[in-house]
């Protein structure tokens, strides 16, 4: 058997593909017995029993209850995958906080954890330092439930050349050319991999929030910074260089603020969390997110109490946003735009002025604006679809846990 270029199949490279397919469907359709799984495959029953051993002694299924698979017959013995085996570990570094999770292969969440501390101008090492602590806790955490992590993803924030494990410029950080893949201080003992928060957001909305039911969707993940992540047929978009969705630095007011990047009147001067809450005359800095004490939730309590300097604030961005999403709009055409992190519990007053900015903004482009949706992730959507990416890692490689 040949490929189109006429040079052999492994054998391996074929039980390793046909692995991930038995996988696949038993991910999809469990419980399942082996026979249905030889239908929904076209492999042999002996085939695939085979291929669900090698599966089961990998501990990433179990045989499980009898299953009914028709009107007649006795019942066979349903194959699901294991929650309690491999596992995958997703982390985060943002301006004001680190972020740990933790999924099994079924997708539950088995441990979250989210430390803030305010990491600009903090050396590099020193920060990739203290989230190998929090992945080695972590990683105990979950061997304690029978779990064995199997790889680890890493949301950064900032402009993120993935090939060379290299954050190019997160000017939030402070950061410029800091090596990531091998750096000192970051030792996670395990394969890892890298990608820009804003796109592990948009995976976790696809894979755990709204899913695919949001068609083509921009998510606009608001933190310090502002990010966008884009997915088009259920899959990122990154540009050429990886750089993709760099919303927050798209110029709302020539002559506003000065912006950490070098340019003015970036989006996030005006509609990123710190410089909401500036112009709604509150702290920017605190305890961080869900505390009692929270910025945010502070800010919230003022926008449901009538707060003018709040409403006008949340007003004001929702208005710049608004501007920055109708040009992405026009150029992307996506089907949704989610809004995410901090916008997500400001959604009931920042969402309307976003709206009404898009309703005129298209002009005769289009038939209409596209629906504008809200997370109900918020903040921990990139942690999440960080976890998630390993998993998907796993259930499409099987084979790299034999």
């Amino acid at each position: 058997m040949t490929k189109s270029g006429n040079a052999p199949v492994r054998h391996a490279t074929m039980r390793e593909r046909n692995l991930a397919v038995v996988l696949e469907r038993i991910a999809r359709h469990q419980p399942v017995t082996r026979a249905r799984l030889a239908e929904l495959t076209g492999f042999t029953k002996t085939t695939v029993s085979n291929l669900v051993a090698l599966l089961e002694d990998a501990g990433l299924v179990r045989g499980g209850a009898p299953v009914h698979e028709g009107e007649r017959g006795r019942p066979g013995v349903g194959v699901s995958v294991r929650g309690d085996g491999a596992a995958g570990l997703g982390l985060e570094v943002n301006v004001d906080y680190l972020a740990a999770c933790v999924l099994d292969l079924g997708k539950r969440v088995r441990y979250r954890h989210v430390i803030s501390s305010d990491h600009r101008g903090r050396e590099p090492g020193a920060v990739l330092a203290a989230l190998s602590a929090l992945a080695a806790e972590a990683v105990s955490a979950v061997a304690a439930q029978g779990l064995s992590v199997a790889g680890a993803a890493v949301a950064l924030p900032g402009l993120l050349d993935r090939e060379d494990g290299v954050v190019r410029h997160a000017p939030n950080l402070g950061w410029t050319d800091v090596p990531v893949t091998g750096a000192p201080g970051l030792d996670l003992a395990l394969p890892a991999e890298y990608d820009n928060e804003a796109n592990l957001a948009a995976l976790g909305e696809l894979w755990f929030g709204g899913g695919a039911g949001l068609g083509d969707f921009v998510h606009v993940s608001g933190e310090i910074g502002i990010g966008a992540g884009i997915v088009v047929d259920g899959r990122v978009f990154r540009g050429a260089h990886g750089f993709a969705g760099e919303l927050g630095h798209l110029v709302a007011e020539p002559s506003g603020p000065p912006c950490s990047c070098g340019g003015r009147g970036c989006l996030e001067q005006i509609a990123g969390q710190e410089a909401i809450l500036r112009a709604a005359g509150l702290p920017v800095a605190g305890p961080g997110t869900g505390a009692p004490d929270d910025p945010v939730r502070t800010l919230v309590a003022r926008l449901e109490a009538g707060d003018p300097a709040a409403r006008d604030a949340v007003e004001r961005a929702g208005r710049a946003l608004g501007g920055a999403l109708a040009s992405v709009v026009n150029i992307i055409d996506p089907d949704t735009v989610v809004l995410g992190g901090v916008f997500s519990p400001l959604a009931d007053w920042i969402r309307p002025p976003i709206e009404a900015v898009l309703a005129g903004g298209s002009g005769s482009l289009r038939r209409g604006a596209p629906p504008v949706e809200v997370s109900g992730l918020a903040e921990g959507a990139a942690v999440l679809g960080a976890a998630g990416l390993v998993i998907e890692r796993v259930l499409a490689e099987p084979a790299l846990l034999l």
